[in-house]
């Protein structure tokens, strides 16, 4: 099986460009959905997570992600703390799930990490396909979708790789600064470029 990065950066619509992928019959694994799953109540992740950030769980048992991320967004080291704790279980939830897929017949994955390069990941990857917009539409769309001060918005830009950074990395671009129909045209075009690959 042939497994190939797709990343962007936050409110790159890196989510949108994963939806229309699926749309055209690509098998994504969402690196987000494979970390909510690893702090879920009761997992030895959640433990880990509320022992190194006290007060970031929550009276129902489950993680209190506004509050952690308050809590990193800010600070590398606390940042890098727990990206230790959760990686290598992210990891190997992703090697289960990748061999299951492979097992089943996929032959062609798409894996959605929006760190796939800040994480090295990429170094492993068929090729990468990058979700990229300029960072004023980011920065824009960040404050308008999660209604933050710019100076806010930009704290969380800033705890990323820049895009254009990103973009030196990347196999495929898809610029989703414009029309949804320019960016399902552009998925379009690296999909069927996949799939011609042997």
């Amino acid at each position: 099986m042939k497994i190939y990065g797709l990343t962007g950066g936050i409110a790159s619509g890196k989510s949108t460009a994963s939806r229309m992928f699926r749309e055209q019959g690509a098998e994504v694994l969402d690196a987000d959905v494979l970390a909510r799953e690893v702090v879920e109540p009761g997992t030895p992740g959640l433990a880990a997570v509320a022992k190194r950030f006290p007060g970031v769980v929550g009276p129902d048992g489950q993680l209190d992600r506004a509050k952690l991320g308050t809590r990193i967004f800010g600070d590398p080291a606390e940042r890098a703390a727990l990206n230790a704790l959760l990686h290598p279980l992210i990891r190997e939830r992703f090697l289960q799930r990748t061999q299951a897929l492979a097992e089943s017949g996929v032959k062609r994955l798409l894996y959605d990490v929006p760190l796939l390069i800040e994480s090295g990941l990429h170094e492993t990857m068929e090729g990468v396909v990058l979700v990229w917009v300029p960072r004023d539409i980011q920065r824009q769309r960040l404050m308008r979708r999660d209604g933050l001060s710019e100076e806010a918005a930009e704290a969380r830009l800033a705890a990323q790789l820049p895009l254009d950074g990103k973009r030196a990395h990347a196999h495929w671009v898809v610029d989703n600064s414009g029309s949804p129909e320019s960016t399902r045209e552009q998925v379009h075009a690296v999909w069927t470029e996949l799939l011609a690959r042997s």
